[in-house]
């Protein structure tokens, strides 16, 4: 029974057997193999881009801080969510790697800002002085932090703004397929025809063993990326084996089978936590459950093994409720969704 993420299970045996099948042979390196141009143009179709550039890297902070480093200057103001993966959970990453860029979190409930929210920072941003830098380009995350997903039309409005003051727009899909597949949505619905300049399409967290896409819709913002991803440690002698990953989810809609289920599982489970008398702080709209439980079905689900985060700020008191988040991923199996909700329950 562990809830604790996504990126505790193992990786799909398709993915593994993408990986032996690569394992075979000599193939050209650094990228320059049969695999690897599969992949990118796998990629290019899901999302309807055939101008795209796509690149594999091996981690999702990796993917993240070299797309602010590439739209950002090192004096750039990058506007993202106050509890953005960017902002709380890569160590600096960004800034590290983009010499300095500055990040402007947004409040905003249920992990996502609103385009007012955003307008207003961006004009008071351009309006200040030297001393405050330039804005640069504005992060989303889809699926959030919080489990709630942007859908196309939130996306176009924020793309919208950011385009009409010169900024580009990102979009951290660490669980992006878990988004698509929330929302019943095309994927490129939700970033190309919706305005992202560049996503991070994340495999690590939907099956693969350490693998993300980056992709820019426009190739002139990729000028240069190939140096800066090689500077950074993220081009591999054996690319091949992060290609490998990649493609198998993109084929034959593997990534998609695997969110829906992961989404289904977490549905299943917000529903049970309802019913054993504890209460959803935002709604279950992908893979993550947020849910305030009584303490003694902490205690109860605790003491049977059961592993997720407490997710407040401080130590519950005795008898308090406790709010929890559970992840639920690909290989959760519904047995263990099933158990958990019985000791929530008391039965």
């Amino acid at each position: 029974m562990n809830f604790a993420s996504d990126n505790v299970h193992g990786v799909h045996p398709k993915v593994l057997k993408a990986l032996s099948d690569c394992n075979d042979g000599a193939m050209g390196s650094y990228g320059a193999d049969p695999v690897t141009a599969r992949a990118e143009a796998a990629y290019r179709e899901l999302l309807d881009a055939p101008d795209a550039v796509v690149r594999f890297v091996a981690t999702g902070t990796g993917a993240n801080a070299l797309v602010c480093a590439q739209l950002s200057p090192s004096y750039g103001r990058i506007y993202c969510h106050d509890s953005a993966h960017i902002h709380r959970d890569e160590c600096a990453a960004p800034e590290f790697y983009s010499h300095g860029a500055k990040l402007v979190p947004l409040a905003g409930e249920n992990g996502k800002f609103t385009p007012d929210t955003l307008a207003e920072a961006i004009r008071f941003g351009a309006a200040g002085s030297l001393n405050d830098g330039q804005n640069a380009m504005v992060s989303i995350t889809n699926a959030t932090e919080w489990g709630t997903c942007y859908a196309p039309d939130e996306v176009a409005a924020l793309a919208g703004i950011a385009h009409d003051a010169g900024l580009k727009l990102h979009m951290d899909g660490a669980r992006f397929a878990n988004a698509v597949a929330g929302l019943g949505c095309d994927a490129a619905d939700l970033t190309l025809r919706a305005g992202v300049d560049a996503l991070c399409f994340g495999g690590t967290k939907n099956g693969a063993l350490a693998a993300e896409a980056v992709v820019f819709f426009d190739p002139a913002d990729a000028k240069g990326f190939d140096y800066r991803r090689k500077q950074a440690g993220q081009v591999y002698s054996k690319q091949r084996y992060l290609a490998a990953q990649m493609l198998a989810l993109a084929e034959d809609g593997l990534w998609m089978d695997l969110a829906r289920h992961a989404n289904a599982m977490a549905s299943r489970l917000g529903q049970g936590i309802e019913q054993a008398g504890g209460t959803l702080v935002v709604p279950v709209q992908a893979n993550e459950v947020f849910a305030r439980i009584p303490a003694a079905a902490h205690d109860r689900a605790r003491a049977h093994g059961a592993a997720y985060h407490l997710w407040q700020d401080r130590p519950p008191a005795a008898g308090e409720p406790v709010t929890v988040r559970l992840v639920t991923s690909w290989a959760t199996h519904e047995d263990d969704v099933g158990r958990l909700i019985d000791l929530l329950r008391g039965a």
